[in-house]
């Protein structure tokens, strides 16, 4: 039964669990496949309560880095390590990802004014295609590693993108940051054919002229949601759901993985 929930073996293998009497049920709010940081998440979670079981103390930074190990280093996943950094740590959080593998977090030095604006202006819907983030990454993963001038070149100007996103947050110009997303979906469609389809992009085409600013399409790519920022949001959800789209409404979190008991 294990072979058939790979990051649950590991992690029962990383972490010592062992015994006839343990159970493990899942729930979410959303499918698999959506882009939303899901696998990351439920890693970090299972870790999160394996360690409670065994009573051991695990900080947000070792939990991510043993949840990146069991997807990158075990599983082989072609994925990086903001999905399960930002689920550890929660909040807006700015991640610098350096040379040696190490992981600089620090949280995004914006107004609770802005902080709340942004949370408002944001509208995300799904575009009810599901996919695992491997089958878009694995193609942009071995272009990387080959040297492959045209996507080493696209993934530096999406870091500088990052980066003219952060200082948007921490300035207070959101509607920079709309702007800054539009430019980001251009350059990541760019990356694999797989990016997006003629439905995705007659969505976000609409979306744009009924109240965005500017969105993207979340994750690897391909399926999963999309997301705006929006100077009309009544507008902007009015056209999706006439296209039959549906809004999943959310809020930030500042706690990170945390264990209910």
């Amino acid at each position: 039964m294990l072979d058939e929930h790979p990051i649950i073996r590991e992690a029962l293998r990383l972490t010592g669990v062992a015994g006839p009497n343990i159970e493990i049920t899942s729930m979410a709010d959303i499918p698999a496949g959506t882009g939303l940081g899901s696998s990351g998440s439920f890693t970090t979670c299972l870790l999160k309560v394996l360690h409670n079981f065994k009573r051991h103390f695990i900080n947000p930074r070792e939990l991510a880095e043993l949840a990146c190990h069991i997807e990158i280093e075990r599983l082989k996943e072609p994925i990086g390590k903001q999905d399960q950094y930002i689920a550890a740590f929660g909040g807006v959080t700015a991640f610098r990802f350096n040379q040696d593998d190490s992981v600089t977090a620090e949280p995004v030095k914006a107004s609770a004014d802005t902080l709340d604006v942004l949370e408002d202006s944001l509208v995300m819907v799904s575009t009810g295609f599901y996919r695992a983030a491997s089958q878009v990454l694995r193609e942009q993963d071995d272009r990387t590693r080959q040297n492959d001038a045209s996507m080493i070149a696209n993934l530096d100007y999406v870091k500088d993108l990052g980066q003219r996103s952060l200082e948007a947050i921490e300035t207070g110009n959101l509607t920079t940051l709309g702007h800054l997303m539009h430019e980001h979906w251009q350059h990541k469609k760019k990356r694999s054919s797989q990016m997006s389809n003629p439905d995705i992009d007659r969505w976000y085409d609409l979306a744009m002229d009924n109240g965005a600013i500017g969105g993207k399409l979340i994750g690897a790519g391909g399926g999963g949601f999309l997301m705006f920022y929006a100077e009309d949001k009544t507008r902007l959800r009015h056209a999706m759901t006439v296209a039959g789209m549906k809004e999943v409404r959310f809020r930030f979190d500042f706690e990170g993985t945390k264990a209910i008991v």
